[in-house]
């Protein structure tokens, strides 16, 4: 396990400095225009974060040595610095917390699989969804992360990945999961900018298609229709957790406002205009949520239609009554769901050692847990 001191600032008001991740390429060449610079300047600086992973205007010697600091100042400031950074998994695991320009905190994660690298970023500071199994609900939304701040997540996983800081030897991030703290469509624009900048050809962006990318809902039905109308290729995620109302009610409280088949028939809608299949999230919770007639229950409501389970053992947080489901339900519950046809995995339950449930270690480092 490694760690870095942990220390942070109160948060005070005001946004994010300006970022080239914030902005299109042709923003980019307007800033740089503005100060007195060729076009072009703009295409090398975006080479260099994007495609070089370029982390400081020293290494940059295609810009001429006067004007580099002053370049790098308008469009690379400072986004996010380390606070604190656990591994796990003999290091193929590294969760890293984060101080914003204000004070704020979010973890991203990197996971190394066998043949291919994932980041999970938050696009959050905190959430407001509420739900009660979940760390970063319980503690609350702080504010919504810019789109270069959530981009700068997936960029410092990318540099630690390319200079092989994670055992395996380098690599590249191969996907992205919108699955950190807070709710991504609840930050919507943000959020598509982001993956707009991770999956713009290089070196506009990163360069990843956007089938590799993931974006999870809690289930806002407009949010979603806007993603249909956008056209893009990424993957949804449902974070469903019950199949009846009554239950879900009390475990996803934004569905007393979308019930579950508005947040379903939204779902499927996606499905019908992009061909993706929906990926259903569903925390098993000890006796809450992982009943044999709740299993029926959810392949009822899912056969026939382009979807597949994800069965999430919880990850219980301190102090909480919420536990994960005893190993024969689970199976049981697995079981019950593949006989009706209805695809269905279990979620490697990677980062338990290093609070790897979302926002236990942003928690912990602000006294709340």
């Amino acid at each position: 396990m490694s760690a870095l001191p942990l220390v942070f600032d109160a948060p005070r008001r005001g946004k994010p400095p300006r970022h080239l991740a914030d902005l299109d390429a042709q923003e980019r060449r307007e800033v740089v225009t503005a100060l007195g610079q060729p076009a072009y300047r703009a295409d090398q600086l975006s080479r260099h974060y994007f495609a070089r992973l370029v982390d400081g205007p020293a290494q940059m010697t295609d810009l001429p040595a006067d004007v580099r600091d002053r370049l790098t100042g308008a469009l690379l400031p400072t986004l996010m610095s380390p606070v604190h950074q656990l591994t796990c998994d003999s290091g193929t695991t590294r969760k890293t917390l984060w101080r914003l320009f204000d004070g704020a905190l979010v973890e991203s994660v990197l996971m190394r699989y066998p043949g291919r690298i994932t980041m999970c970023v938050s696009s959050q500071a905190g959430c407001g969804m509420a739900c009660p199994f979940c760390a970063t609900g319980q503690a609350g939304l702080t504010r919504n992360l810019s789109t270069a701040e959530i981009v700068e997540q997936v960029v410092a996983g990318a540099r630690s990945a390319a200079r092989g800081e994670v055992p395996g030897g380098p690599g590249r991030i191969g996907n992205v999961v919108f699955m950190g703290m807070g709710e991504p469509l609840a930050n919507y624009r943000a959020v598509i900018g982001a993956v707009r900048r991770i999956t713009d050809a290089a070196p506009d962006g990163l360069g990843l298609a956007q089938r590799h990318v993931t974006v999870s809902t809690v289930g806002l039905v407009p949010a979603i229709d806007r993603l249909t109308e956008a056209a893009m290729q990424v993957t949804l995620a449902v974070s469903l957790h019950a199949p009846d109302d009554e239950l879900r009610d009390t475990l996803v409280p934004v569905n007393t406002r979308w019930k579950v088949d508005e947040v379903l028939d939204a779902a499927w809608r996606y499905a019908a205009a992009t061909g993706r299949r929906i990926s259903i999230e569903y925390a098993l919770i000890r006796d809450v949520n992982d009943q044999a007639e709740r299993a029926h229950g959810l392949a009822k409501l899912l056969q026939g239609q382009l979807a597949h389970v994800n069965v999430i053992p919880l990850n219980p947080t301190p102090g909480s009554a919420w536990t994960a489901s005893r190993p024969a339900d689970e199976r049981e519950f697995v079981r019950i769901l593949r006989a009706a046809g209805v695809a269905t995995t279990v979620r490697d339950t990677r980062g338990r050692e290093i609070d790897g449930a979302c926002g236990q270690l942003a928690a912990g480092a602000s006294g709340t847990a």
